[in-house]
């Protein structure tokens, strides 16, 4: 046994909270000079850089990443939203930069991302034929086992306004894992026999498959703002509940509208950490994640 596998497997022995407050303050230490934009016991928010982030996580930290990159479609295009045409232009972060440089981009997170993960560990990516051809290239490329990929069909998307292609109604998924000879997490039984009424293909008691009908965001994942590439809730949920164990550590580099920070927390006895580069949408994330918090509180009362 190496000292690396030995690190991993004390760490893994130790309390799940202390094991969160030690990549924490990884983090933050004061010779790194980063403060959180938002902390909980269970959470944290970083208004910065994943790769700044990933970089003082440290090595096999994280059980789980959900990484939902930019697709590099704001180009001054039009699409379809509640009914009337609108710029598909989302922001600076958005803007292709050409082929070759989107590629060292995202070769560039994904290697970073595969540092951080435990050899268990495992991480998923969403994204349009636009991106996530090249992502599943550099999965590979980066040495990742790819598990699935999983079409996410939406019910309720936007129609085609030119009517010279197919209607786009879905994204791709991809899960792999770290190490080839590690065994990753996969929730089996809670996928075949759990309840998914969100899901009108999945049958009751029978093998979830890799074709996952969600709708797209409800309004009330939508009160306080929302992020243009926003993920409904229970997509998040189900890939967080699939593919982690209580304890877990789940890391989001592109927190966005922090979906994935709120689906940690509704699925409970979870740690998250996002990193996001645009202050608005950490505002946006800390009033979801308040509003998780109250409506806790309230529960609690209740009971």
């Amino acid at each position: 046994m190496n000292t690396k596998t030995h690190l991993h497997l004390v760490e893994k022995s130790i309390s799940p909270q202390k094991t969160f407050k030690n990549v924490i303050n990884r983090v933050t230490k004061p010779e790194n000079e980063i403060k959180p934009y938002y902390s909980s016991e269970n959470s944290i928010i970083f208004n910065m850089d994943c790769l700044e982030v990933l970089s003082r996580i440290g090595e096999n930290s994280l059980d789980m990443i959900f990484a939902d990159p930019p697709y590099m479609l704001s180009n001054n295009g039009f699409t379809c939203q509640n009914g009337r045409m609108v710029n598909v232009n989302k922001g600076k972060w958005d803007e292709s930069k050409g082929f070759e440089e989107d590629t060292k981009f995202h070769d560039t997170w994904i290697a970073a991302c595969k540092k951080a993960l435990k050899p268990e560990g495992t991480i998923w990516i969403s994204g349009t034929y636009h991106s996530i051809y090249q992502c599943g290239y550099l999965l590979q490329k980066n040495g990742f086992h790819i598990l699935n990929d999983i079409s996410w069909f939406k019910p309720n998307a936007a129609p085609n306004l030119s009517c010279r292609f197919f209607t786009a109604s879905h994204e791709t998924l991809l899960w792999a894992r770290k190490d080839k000879k590690a065994k990753h997490t996969f929730n089996y039984d809670e996928m075949k026999n759990g309840l998914f009424p969100e899901d009108k293909m999945k049958k009751e008691n029978t093998q979830m498959r890799s074709v996952w009908s969600i709708p797209t965001p409800k309004d009330g994942e939508k009160t306080f703002g929302k992020h243009p590439t926003q993920k409904p809730l229970d997509l998040l949920v189900r890939i967080i509940k699939a593919s982690t164990n209580s304890g877990g550590i789940i890391f989001d580099p592109f927190n966005g509208g922090g979906t994935t920070g709120v689906a940690t927390a509704l699925v409970g006895n979870r740690y998250y950490i996002g990193a996001e580069i645009d202050a608005n949408y950490c505002e946006l994330t800390v009033k979801r994640f308040l509003q998780i918090e109250k409506e806790t509180v309230v529960h609690e009362n209740i009971g």
